[in-house]
């Protein structure tokens, strides 16, 4: 019998896991030819998101669940559950509710005839603001520009991985992590399935803009050297026109002389030319910092427990 394992990262989400896990039996008591996992990581909450996780585990042994030493954020918490899943297939899913559970039957179908990566495509985007469903769009337009991988546009973590997408994404150790521009990087059959993205139940969302931003940056600074280009060629342009202009001065006063004058156009010309100083030493700083926490080689995460109890991952 194949096993399935559902992967639910959860940070504060005590109101929302009584009806998700509700929601999850109900769609599993459907398919009795696979044997089921639930496992949870308990992303460093500060509610009773682990107290309700160690009832769940203690009346149902197909819960599961990973406890992280500290907040390490969505994207590490995948990486732990990957380490710890063991299924032969996983399905991610937020604990919300956004993702509707019942799309697991259709992942399978598709994993069945042989594809590897399952993916679910938003059909909408449910109440978000149209400056945000405005701002996502030219993110993925911009990477889609400038990147050599192929990401996704409405396309996010909620899909089904064969073991063997499992087993590659296990091996990247980033410590500043996209796993959205992973999964299209390692390749692997893929299929991308609609559906209608659903608008939270319970709780409040963990994704601010800041959060939001910073996962951006993330994956244009994982993916591209890009914007260094942008800079180098901005840089050129500059000093390119710089040059240009400089002969033009010089020739102007040789010819006709150059009263003291242009103290605006002057200033104008510094400031310009620092702002892009300025910007092009914060993007260059922004790959440095990364190369910074990539040489410590640290652990990715560390735990608290696996089910109560201290348990290194499987290699």
């Amino acid at each position: 019998m194949k096993k399935v394992s559902i992967l639910i990262p959860a940070y504060n989400e005590q109101e929302s896991l009584p009806l998700l896990y509700d929601k999850l039996t109900e769609v599993v008591g459907g398919l009795p030819q696979y044997e089921w996992e639930f496992m949870f990581v308990n992303d460093g909450s500060r509610d009773r998101t682990l107290e309700m996780l160690q009832e769940l585990r203690a009346k149902d042994a197909r819960v599961n669940y990973v406890d992280l030493s500290r907040n390490f954020g969505k994207e590490v918490a995948m990486l732990a559950g990957f380490d710890y899943v063991s299924g032969d297939c996983v399905v991610i899913m937020d604990a919300d509710l956004q993702h509707p559970p019942h799309m697991i039957a259709k992942f399978l179908e598709k994993w069945e005839e042989g594809y590897e990566d399952v993916y679910a495509v938003r059909k909408t985007r449910g109440k978000e603001s149209k400056l945000r469903k405005s701002l996502t769009m030219t993110y993925y337009r911009l990477l889609q520009h400038t990147t050599r991988v192929e990401v996704l546009p409405n396309v996010g973590d909620f899909r089904l991985l064969d073991r063997k997408c499992i087993n590659m994404l296990r091996k990247m150790r980033d410590a500043e992590r996209y796993t959205k521009g992973m999964y299209c990087w390692i390749g692997c059959r893929k299929i991308g399935v609609e559906f209608e993205q659903g608008d939270r139940l319970e709780g409040e969302s963990k994704w601010n803009f800041g959060a939001l931003l910073n996962l951006a940056i993330n994956g244009i600074t994982s993916f591209t050297i890009a914007p260094l280009r942008m800079v180098s060629v901005c840089g050129i342009l500059i000093a390119t026109v710089a040059f240009i202009y400089m002969v033009y001065v010089l020739i102007k006063a040789i010819i006709w002389g150059d009263p003291v004058a242009g103290y605006p156009s002057l200033m104008v010309a510094i400031l310009f030319l620092g702002g892009v100083q300025l910007i092009g030493l914060g993007i260059l700083g922004e790959y440095v910092g990364r190369i910074f926490n990539e040489t410590k080689d640290r652990p990715v995460y560390f735990i608290e427990s696996f089910n109560g109890e201290y348990r290194e991952p499987e290699k």
